[in-house]
């Protein structure tokens, strides 16, 4: 399997006077196979059977793999809900207190649905071979804000800074192993989700967020994969820290305006975004569909590294009818 060169897919994609797309999408997929999310998140095959099947009905510039933020959670201890309709979610604390950060270990690889998940990328990467595939996962705060609790971690950076940076420092490790072995199933790159660091300040995001997704960029982005940060909560705050972490892509959530998000990037990196995955994706008309996202590659038309994508995970029940609606006003614009 030949290796993508992902720093001259980045300058072909910023050279090319089309604007490309990839919507963070698998939910389609899923339900045009039949299968549940419950499916999808538990079983590496049907993963990515539904990557797969989107990849042969869209022309997206790269095919991206579930987005799950309760992966990593779970292979900690986490407990985690699950339904055949909706995207699984963390529930409840699984550390009580700051002692309980002192005892935490570090899981293996072999923990929860991280099998499954590394059989999914290895399938995609082995079988889709005209474009990128990326994978996911969750960034370093948000992993430890789904373990201490949200209101908790936020609390404890606060009263005591270095029981934080101990957790962040457990997440960071994990997180890092698990990025290793996704690279080693042969895809292009991680398109990590950290919006939890959107509730920080620009300087607190630096110190609490970026510091750390750093680390995991120093040790896995090469010229053969990409670390692509997605931080939707991001309204335009603390866009100057997560430039700090050096990832070589960023993904816009729909709070901000997306000119303004570009105008702060390097022009050698990507900007992706940022079209409403629930108002427009989910609960929008065609044409409200088509006229917003004209709307953004008008806005955007002085940017070559702007990437048009949607805002967030396309939810599950999204309109295939707004999906085909999003490309017809891409093909229109780049004719």
């Amino acid at each position: 399997m030949d290796k993508i060169d992902m720093k001259q897919w980045m300058a072909d994609v910023i050279a090319n006077p089309k604007v490309q797309a990839i919507p963070v999408m698998t939910h389609p997929g899923i339900e045009a196979l039949g299968k549940t999310v419950r499916e999808a998140v538990s079983d590496g095959q049907t993963h990515y059977e539904a990557v797969r099947l989107l990849s042969e009905r869209y022309p997206s510039a790269a095919a991206a793999t579930i987005m799950d933020l309760t992966v990593e959670a779970e292979a900690f201890g986490a407990a985690v809900h699950f339904s055949d309709d909706a995207v699984p979610a963390v529930v409840g604390r699984l550390l009580a207190d700051e002692t309980a950060i002192d005892r935490l270990e570090i899981p293996a690889l072999n923990r929860g649905r991280i099998a499954a998940y590394l059989k999914a990328n290895m399938l995609a990467a082995r079988n889709i071979t005209d474009r990128p595939v990326l994978a996911g996962c969750i960034g370093p705060y948000s992993l430890a804000g789904r373990l201490y609790d949200m209101s908790e971690i936020m609390m404890l950076i606060y009263l005591n800074r270095e029981a934080a940076e101990q957790l962040l420092t457990k997440c960071t490790e994990f997180i890092t192993r698990y990025c290793m072995a996704l690279k080693a199933t042969g895809v292009a790159g991680v398109v990590m989700a950290e919006p939890a660091a959107g509730l920080l300040s620009n300087e607190d995001c630096a110190r609490f967020s970026s510091a750390f997704i750093r680390r995991v960029v120093e040790k896995v982005q090469d010229d053969h994969f990409i670390v692509v940060l997605h931080n939707c909560g991001n309204t335009g705050h603390c866009t100057r820290a997560s430039l700090q972490t050096g990832a070589a892509a960023y993904h816009f959530g729909n709070k901000i305006e997306m000119v303004d998000a570009l105008k702060e990037l390097p022009a050698d990196v990507l900007g992706m975004g940022n079209i409403d995955p629930v108002s427009l994706f989910k609960m929008g008309t065609p044409e409200e569909m088509y006229a917003a996202v004209q709307s953004l590659l008008e806005r955007t038309r002085s940017y070559p590294n702007f990437v048009l994508s949607s805002g967030c995970d396309i939810p599950p029940h999204t309109p295939m009818a707004n999906i085909e609606a999003f490309y017809d006003a891409l093909r229109a614009f780049n004719r």
